[in-house]
């Protein structure tokens, strides 16, 4: 679980989940696998496999470091909020999920918008055909 700087919610808006999401799944070039990925408005929960080469430590500021250089390019107005460049918070939290709880743990993270009562609003751009008369 990595949370937001400030615990702002960020993650509000379906475009931010998507770059989000897809900057995580970058990593998936240095050997990570990743499982379920939910996201509770201020912070982001998701299962992971992280390569053997790879420390907890050194994980986290992969992961960290991609996403939020991603964040702030493709959403310009994140530096407002973030002016010092640091967009996740130092804390994380991460433990291993055996398979006896693995599906609990999917069906908790799948579950965060509900879990944290909040509405992610659609702001992704929609096609002009979309909006013409058929």
């Amino acid at each position: 679980m990595f949370p937001t700087k400030c615990r702002y919610n960020c993650f509000l808006k379906q475009s931010h989940i998507d770059t989000c999401t897809s900057a995580l799944h970058e990593c998936e070039a240095f050997g990570f696998r990743f499982g379920t990925i939910g996201f509770g408005g201020n912070h982001v929960h998701f299962q992971v496999d992280v390569p053997d080469q790879y420390s907890i430590r050194d994980a986290k500021t992969l992961l960290k470091s991609r996403s939020a250089r991603r964040m702030f390019a493709e959403h310009p107005g994140f530096r407002k909020r973030y002016p010092r460049g640091s967009f996740w918070s130092g804390y994380e939290h991460h433990e291993s999920a055996g398979l006896k709880d693995f599906e609990g743990s999917a069906a908790y993270i799948r579950n965060q918008q509900k879990h944290h009562n909040i509405v992610i609003v659609d702001d992704r751009q929609q096609k002009l055909s979309a909006f013409t008369a058929g």
